[in-house]
């Protein structure tokens, strides 16, 4: 699994650290999505606020079980860090559907066609791995990091492990077919003081 190598002191902590500057990272980059969306949605009407939303909170759900699966090591805290994993993995699923879906109805005005055609692949791939994974990942009976070919259940770790990379590559390669919509966007932080704070009698 991704994660069997981060239950170890030192690569524990390094994996902790990057996972949560990942969380971090995605976070940002969902945030900035849903901005543009709304920001477009105004002009063109084209999806349903509501989709949106949805969309946008299954992100920050699925950023959250990157941060839990980082602060929980699997073989110390593992049910907490499965659960971290399927908020992950599923949550995170869901989001690349639904945004291909919005990516589907902005088209034309907003995006090609054939962009909205592999968004909608590595979606697909991405939710079919998710499935697969749980799959076989429930058929594993045992937690541990060493494992002999020889034992029952290795064919199903190794194919949980194979689909759980498939998935986090997945994210990578949706999050990528973002960079072109950003390039024309500016984001503005804006601070207002209300009241009387600052002045002097």
């Amino acid at each position: 699994m991704q994660s069997d190598k981060g239950t170890i002191p030192l690569e524990s902590a390094i994996f902790t650290f990057m996972f949560n500057i990942s969380a971090f990272l995605a976070a940002a980059t969902i945030y900035t999505r849903y901005k543009i969306v709304e920001k477009k949605n105004r002009t063109y009407c084209f999806s349903s606020p509501a989709l949106n939303l949805v969309s946008f909170f299954l992100g920050l759900l699925g950023c959250i079980g990157m941060s839990i699966v980082a602060s929980f090591q699997g073989l110390n805290v593992t049910v907490v860090h499965d659960a971290g994993a399927l908020l992950a993995f599923v949550c995170g699923s869901i989001y690349t559907l639904l945004q291909s879906i919005i990516f589907y109805e902005s088209c034309p005005q907003w995006n090609s066609l054939w962009m909205c055609h592999i968004r909608m692949i590595i979606s697909a791939v991405c939710c079919a791995a998710v499935v697969l994974m749980i799959v076989c990942a429930s058929l594993v009976s045992t937690t541990k990091l060493e494992w002999d070919p020889s034992e029952k259940d290795y064919v199903y770790h190794v194919v949980s492990a194979i689909c759980e990379w498939t998935v986090a590559f997945s994210f990578i390669f949706y999050f990528l077919t973002f960079i072109q919509d950003f390039q024309n966007v500016t984001l503005k932080i804006s601070i207002e003081i209300d009241g009387d704070i600052g002045k002097k009698n």
